[in-house]
């Protein structure tokens, strides 16, 4: 039994290559959230230091998570992800670096991250809505609701400290 051919279309035209570009720079700053919630995690000494620790281990852990997520979707879309890190890195938007060791300065540098974050899949849902993506455009909204309860909480801590 002969396989039916399969026709490619070409969907560049139509927005999908902007929502792959956008995509892949969001799985970036998903990866570098993962390494920078994780790194934290370890670092972070402080009275809260067991309710910080647990709180950045469930986030490192969604971190990783969602680049799968995202990257899977721009595999959905008949696109490749970068082969390794250094892709990544050249697709990685401005990002706040942690400066220092202290509690709340390393929390603000995620705050700052993750607010980012959240704003940029709000953005990448318009997108995903114009190039009729709506599987794309259902997870960045869950993507903007876990960002911004991420920075309430976040929040939250750095008021108390």
């Amino acid at each position: 039994m002969e396989m039916p051919q399969v026709q490619m279309q070409s969907c560049e035209g139509d927005g999908v290559a902007l929502l792959v570009q956008q995509l892949i720079v969001l799985a970036s700053l998903l990866k570098e959230l993962q390494t920078q919630s994780h790194l934290i995690h370890v670092n972070y000494e402080g009275a809260n230091f067991l309710e910080v620790h647990a709180f950045l281990k469930e986030r490192y852990e969604e971190h990783l998570e969602q680049f799968d997520q995202v990257a899977e979707q721009v595999r959905t879309l008949d696109h490749f992800m970068p082969m390794c890190a250094c892709g990544l890195k050249e697709a990685m938007p401005p990002f706040q670096n942690v400066e220092s060791y202290e509690g709340r300065s390393m929390l603000m540098a995620y705050y700052v991250n993750i607010e980012g974050m959240g704003f940029m899949a709000k953005e990448l849902e318009q997108v995903a809505a114009g190039a009729g993506a709506p599987d794309v455009q259902n997870y960045m909204a869950e993507l903007v609701g876990s960002a911004f309860k991420t920075s309430w909480m976040l929040k939250s801590i750095l008021r108390g400290c």
